[in-house]
């Protein structure tokens, strides 16, 4: 089950019906570029294209450029799709009137695309978006204020989902061998860590007399973290 979100300017109208039958997580937003900033977490971004197509190019194009870190999907009508080129920067398109197998896999090639590219600069885990360019991560797009080191000790939880660490190897992988102090500073960090993700602390796990993990959610798509490109 992926997240989605959609652009659209039509917020009563069905833009792809077909996902009115399958079990993915949908969201709309304005089909405007103000409505970017703030915008929730996606695994895809669907762009309504099936009125005005400038506008909606010129959205794609936003998208593309300032980094959406989504797959971005086009939807059009049979007509539309003699408007569409490279410079629309969108990673597939889609007629308003596919039927839901054909929705569904476009959707899962698009994140596997997303998931076998090797210049990913994104790590995507139960709602946590950790962007490894800028050195920001957010929650449910809310941003979390860390330290760097907060900051790496969730990026390596995140990359490695579900693995279970102990005190001493998160002390030489994210502070490095060369660091003198105790064990101690991974608990304090985790501490802190868990209080800025607020009701999401449940993300960083303790395994008892062992270490910690990232705890995937049980509805995630995948069972390991995706990356995707910034």
């Amino acid at each position: 089950m992926a997240q989605l979100l959609i652009l659209t300017s039509q917020v009563n109208s069905d833009v792809l019906p077909a996902l009115g039958l399958l079990s993915h997580r949908v969201r709309r937003i304005p089909a405007e570029p103000a409505a970017l900033v703030g915008a929730p977490p996606a695994d895809i971004i669907l762009v309504d294209a099936r009125g005005d197509l400038v506008s909606a190019k010129s959205l794609c194009k936003i998208l593309a450029t300032t980094g959406a870190g989504s797959p971005i999907i086009a939807v059009l009508t049979e007509g539309g799709l003699t408007a569409v080129n490279a410079e629309w920067g969108i990673d597939d398109v889609l007629l308003d009137s596919a039927g839901p197998a054909e929705v569904d896999a476009r959707i899962r090639l698009a994140i596997g695309r997303q998931e076998r590219d090797p210049g990913s600069s994104m790590i995507r885990a139960s709602g946590v978006v950790i962007d490894e360019t800028s050195y920001s991560a957010k929650v449910h797009g809310r941003t979390l204020d860390l330290t760097y080191k907060e900051f790496e000790l969730l990026r390596f939880l995140a990359a490695h989902p579900s693995r279970v660490f102990t005190r001493e190897q998160l002390l030489s992988e994210v502070w490095g061998y060369d660091y003198f102090g105790g064990t101690r500073t991974v608990d304090v960090h985790v501490r802190r860590l868990r209080a800025k993700l607020g009701d999401m602390e449940s993300l960083i796990g303790t395994v008892r007399n062992v270490g910690y993990r990232f705890t995937l959610h049980e509805d995630d798509a995948e069972p390991a973290a995706r990356r995707v490109d910034a």
